[in-house]
């Protein structure tokens, strides 16, 4: 199976893996909002360095997972 394969059956079967995918994704957004704002404020950019953390966070766990699932196979 590939990758993209595991993440959809994961995220289909998998309560910790599809929580973790969907903060991920609210990390994502948000970030992106950031973005858009051409006015950066010192608070933005401290919000910006911990959704980044966390969503980088989030991308080990959600591969852990995976490397998990593959192993119990």
């Amino acid at each position: 199976m590939d990758e993209q394969g595991l993440k959809e059956l994961l995220i289909r079967d998998n309560q910790e893996f599809r929580k973790a995918f969907e903060d991920h994704q609210t990390c994502e957004r948000e970030l992106a909002r950031l973005r858009e704002n051409p006015h950066v404020s010192e608070d933005d950019s401290v919000l910006e360095r911990e959704l980044k953390k966390k969503k980088l966070a989030l991308k080990d766990k959600m591969y852990r997972i995976m490397s998990d699932y593959g192993k119990a196979r």
